[in-house]
């Protein structure tokens, strides 16, 4: 007896679209573009992009792109364009780091 496969997976419920970030520098988004050069070797670029202003804020090309790299060059990015905006996601307003009160029991870094 031949064992049957079970049917295929679907996401349960609809997907709403994302809602646009209020500002500028609040949200941005990462992608990877591929192709292939004529001979034959690949190339890769990451592009991140402001959602508010839909405005490109870099675009890395190479034949490969790793992870420590990328962490560098959202760095850069942050160098020169702050932090991004809290809207949510932890932001600038995160306390990672930050000295614990007095009386509360925990040692500081």
């Amino acid at each position: 007896m031949v064992r049957q496969r079970g049917g295929r997976k679907r996401a349960i419920g609809g997907r709403s679209p994302m809602p646009l970030p209020l500002g500028p520098n609040r949200r941005w988004s990462l992608d990877f573009v591929h192709d292939q050069m004529t001979d034959g070797r690949r190339l890769r670029i990451l592009t991140v992009v402001d959602d508010y202003a839909r405005e490109c804020l870099a675009l890395v090309a190479n034949t490969s792109i790793s992870g420590i790299r990328v962490a560098r060059e959202l760095d850069k990015i942050v160098a020169v364009r702050g932090r991004r905006g809290g809207d949510g996601g932890g932001g600038s307003r995160s306390r990672a780091g930050a000295q614990p009160e007095r009386g509360s029991g925990l040692v500081g870094r």
